[in-house]
């Protein structure tokens, strides 16, 4: 693991006081049950978490709280965690069980859960500033492409069908399936002139926006 050691160190521009730490990182619960990088990764999206919100409010001290609530969603996301996470090209140095080894379906979520973990291992072995270096680095495109407004799928189809027609779309809460624990709710919403849109998510106001930015791109609005 040395020189994985050395090569990810010299990718990510910071070179550990505690190798042990950047090792432990790399290790998915598949392989050890017990030692791996999971409790790295809790405290690694809270650190990502805390970063991401000050650099956001230094840079719009006059925006309002619900906007820089969506800018940090989709800045920590697991789709964001999961891009960056490939330009270091963490899959090559995650230790994975047997029953892993090609992670297919599971990618996004093992290179992101151990990204964060890696986050984590830098804030323990230097502290916050060591932390906050890598993520303003790494995340510095994600960052500026923050400055883009953001209008969320059902907003932009109430403005669209407003403009148009002088009426809001309509939704219609379709049905809910799967266990209790993981809900699937499914959404239908339609505009005049146009056919329905089903969306899907787990919860009612997910299935919204799915559904809204379906017919939105049925109508080429986006």
């Amino acid at each position: 693991m040395n020189n994985s050691i050395k090569e990810l160190e010299i990718i990510i521009k910071y070179n550990f006081k505690n190798s042990d730490l950047l090792h432990q990182s790399m290790i998915h619960k598949s392989f050890d049950n017990e030692n791996n990088n999971e409790k790295l990764e809790f405290l690694g999206d809270r650190v990502l978490g805390l970063i991401i919100s000050k650099k956001l409010i230094e840079t719009y001290p006059e925006e309002k709280e619900g906007i820089i609530d969506k800018k940090l969603s989709n800045l920590v996301n697991r789709k964001t965690c999961s891009y960056i996470a490939k330009k270091i090209n963490i899959r090559k140095f995650i230790i994975l069980g047997s029953s892993q080894k090609l992670l297919d379906r599971s990618e996004e979520k093992i290179t992101s859960d151990c990204l964060e973990a890696l986050i984590g291992a830098i804030y323990l072995d230097t502290g916050f500033k060591s932390a906050e270096k890598f993520v303003l680095n790494f995340w510095k495109t994600q960052l500026n492409n923050s400055t883009m407004p953001l209008i969320d799928s059902k907003t932009q189809l109430q403005e669209y069908s407003l403009k148009r027609f002088k009426i809001l779309p309509k939704y219609t809460f379709y049905k809910k399936t799967g266990p209790q624990h993981k809900p699937l709710f499914k959404t239908d919403v339609e505009i005049p002139n146009t056919k329905k849109a089903t969306g899907t998510g787990n919860s009612k106001k997910s299935a919204q926006q799915n559904a809204a930015l379906k017919l939105l791109k049925f109508l080429e609005v986006v």
